[in-house]
């Protein structure tokens, strides 16, 4: 893995060799990665392993028509093969309008902001295997946990640089550090397993291992002997473990390239009232040590925190300059290198009552806390997935449940929804609780 200057050298010296041989425009992506990995089971060591990669990729503009190469070898030859290549498929590429590097008044051209996203620690192996170890025993540890599918800590870094011929070329690090476990329950047919885990920018951030292998184990107990509940409607709440994926669906439904093709179930709402008067989603990529902070998006532009929904009402798409110029508006600095768009660190702005006073808000209703399969249609907001989680009764968490479906369309489940006020910052996209009134709950 190269420094950011070496990586920004090399990318920006590739890009001038793409217009020597012609490119009408050209931008390299430079991505260079080290990671390591512990896992253990039962005590015992399972795997180790340590892998070291970069790769280079460039996109070659011959007017309107375009192509992408990339190669993990950096000699001269092969940079060399690498542009006569991009050339050769970058004159036989379909044309297309819309594309095209990002303007170059709207580059990032400022001092870089600073994310402290890289920690230099680099944990040895040891040290890895003592964290796996530690979490697992914790979570074999708790009443009622029969077998282990094993512990495991890690630790990466990455480093990026972009340069582009309208003269931008820059780069950033990032590092990471995680932990997990995943034990089982009960014998047989009535086994259960779950899990939990944690990752951070910087080693000081990461989560005890003790206490990740104990919320797994204690996780895993708590879903032993589900019972049924009779099929109908009712009020669904999404515990912070998945609420997330909500968010997921709204940032599908507002990237532009899908709104440009009118296959967004959002496609007319624009400056509409999506979500209930007060609530608010933001994308903050500038978050010191967030999990999806960057000091530039895949373009070149700038990032800067904001808010997609304010007061319920959604203020915009997310749109990369093609997308844009599709769009007939200025991109917003989501692009993403592997195409299309990408938030920052999202997230659902937590609401005025505790979980408590959600749980309590009915006299029955269904806690979810894993979602099985996909079952979402973007184009008409349509959601059906199973599911499994906790009856609630009367406030309280009572028996696990488990082999439901819940079903709604997210249109309706948007416009009614209500977070809790436990926002915790544990990813990259993070939402609270959150209360859905009605959903049409089944068996699966």
């Amino acid at each position: 893995m190269l420094s950011i200057e070496n990586a920004t050298a090399i990318a920006h010296k590739l890009v001038e060799r793409a217009v020597a041989a012609g490119a009408s425009a050209a931008d390299v992506l430079y991505a260079g990665e080290r990671s390591s990995s512990v896992e253990v089971r039962m005590g015992g060591l399972e795997q180790v392993n340590r892998s070291e990669g970069e790769h280079i990729g460039l996109r070659f503009f011959n007017g309107s028509r375009f192509a992408t190469v990339a190669s993990s070898n950096f000699t001269d030859e092969a940079l060399d093969l690498l542009v006569e290549r991009a050339a050769a498929m970058a004159a036989e590429a379909p044309e297309d309008p819309y594309a095209g590097l990002a303007p170059p008044e709207l580059l990032e051209r400022g001092k870089l902001p600073d994310i402290d996203a890289f920690d230099p620690a680099e944990p040895d192996p040891a040290a890895l295997q003592a964290r796996a170890v530690a979490a697992e025993s914790a979570a074999l540890a708790v009443p009622g946990v029969a077998n282990s599918n094993g512990g495991s800590a890690g630790a990466s870094a990455s480093t990026m640089a972009l340069a582009t011929s309208t003269g931008f070329a820059r780069g950033y690090s990032v590092s990471g550090h995680s932990c997990s476990a995943s034990v089982i329950a009960g014998e047989g047919e009535t086994m259960q397993r779950d899990h939990a885990w944690h990752s951070a920018r910087h080693l000081e951030d990461l989560e005890d291992a003790a206490m990740i292998g104990r919320r797994a184990g204690e996780r895993t107990v708590a879903r032993l002997n589900p019972g049924r509940i009779k099929a109908g409607p009712l009020p669904v709440l999404f515990d912070p473990r998945l609420s997330h994926t909500l968010l997921g669906h709204f940032i599908g439904a507002i990237s532009g390239a899908v709104v440009a093709r009118k296959s967004s179930f959002l496609k007319d709402r624009l400056g509409e009232r999506v979500f209930a008067p007060g609530i608010t989603i933001t994308d903050d990529p500038l978050r010191p040590r967030g999990l999806r902070s960057r000091a530039f998006d895949g373009e070149g532009l700038p990032v800067t925190r904001r808010d997609l929904v304010a007061d319920g009402i959604l203020t915009t798409w997310l749109a990369d300059c093609a997308a844009a110029r599709q769009l007939g508006i200025a991109p917003t600095g989501h692009a993403v290198r592997s195409g299309g768009v990408g938030p920052g660190n999202l997230y659902l702005a937590p609401g005025q009552r505790s979980r408590a006073d959600l749980l309590a808000a009915y006299p029955l209703a269904i806690l979810v806390t894993e979602l099985i399969g996909q079952g979402v249609n973007s184009v008409t907001g349509d959601y059906s997935r199973g599911a499994a989680g906790f009856i609630v009764r009367g406030g309280e968490i009572a028996e696990p449940i488990a082999e439901i479906t819940i079903a709604s369309n997210l249109i309706d489940m948007f416009a009614t929804l209500e977070p809790g006020s436990d926002l915790e910052f544990r990813n990259g996209v993070d939402a609270p609780t959150i209360l859905v009134p009605q959903m049409t709950v089944a068996a699966a």
